[in-house]
């Protein structure tokens, strides 16, 4: 995977949504695809979609676009998507389930080989083809495993404990479910994955449309 800017972020959270479009055009029977076809789709500038593009180092053809295939397999390199990997997950709670039922990340290069919990219940039982094992060993099954990623969804109270022992038994990657802002050496990336804030922007967004719609409203009954 390419070396990243923290700058360039917000154009990597819009590469997926790109890639989405990309691949359904791809079905459809095109080869090419420009970038104004693209922020159509999306409702943004196409030269906003040309910068973002262009941090995975293709270059789209004038008058033509980008060669599909070739644009695919960009991004997905870019992602690290073409790479498979290993990862575990520790909290086989509701939302730990929902993950590991998650079809899609087996098009992102991710398998989950592995779950953790304290469960009794849990513990021993296959959820969506994966095996939950007892928290008490954890570090010294990671271990064995040779998995340097981890999916962290335990209750947020047990969740710097936990990430201190993912840390002791070699996980180099966090994606954290949790609201707690994890303390990690530096030498380990954590993304933190805010579920309420993305709540939040949806509501707010969903009043500013209705006080819109409210607003034409009354205008229509001057």
């Amino acid at each position: 995977m390419a070396k990243v800017k923290i700058s360039a972020a917000p154009s990597i959270r819009r590469l997926p949504s790109y890639l989405h479009i990309i691949r359904r055009l791809q079905g459809e029977g095109n080869t090419f695809i420009s970038g104004t076809v693209i922020a159509q789709e999306l409702n943004l500038e196409p030269i906003q979609v040309r910068k973002d593009l262009s941090i995975t180092g293709i270059i789209g053809r004038p008058k033509k676009g980008y060669p599909i295939q070739a644009l695919i397999e960009a991004i997905e390199h870019f992602l690290g998507w073409d790479s498979p990997h290993d990862a575990v997950l520790v909290g086989a709670g509701s939302l730990g389930t929902a993950l590991l039922g998650y079809g899609e990340f087996r098009y992102h290069g991710l398998r989950i080989v592995a779950a953790f919990d304290k469960n009794p219940q849990k513990i021993g039982s296959d959820i969506h083809g994966v095996t939950v094992f007892d928290n008490v060993n954890m570090e010294e099954r990671i271990r064995s495993l040779e998995v340097t990623t981890a999916i962290l969804t335990v209750p947020s109270v047990h969740a710097q404990e936990t990430a201190g022992i993912l840390v002791r038994a070699g996980i180099r990657g966090i994606w954290n479910f949790t609201n707690v802002k994890l303390k990690v050496p530096e030498r380990v990336v954590v993304q933190k994955e805010d579920l309420s804030s993305g709540y939040a922007m949806f509501c707010v967004m969903l009043h500013a449309k209705k006080l819109e719609e409210d607003g034409r409203h009354g205008a229509g009954q001057d």
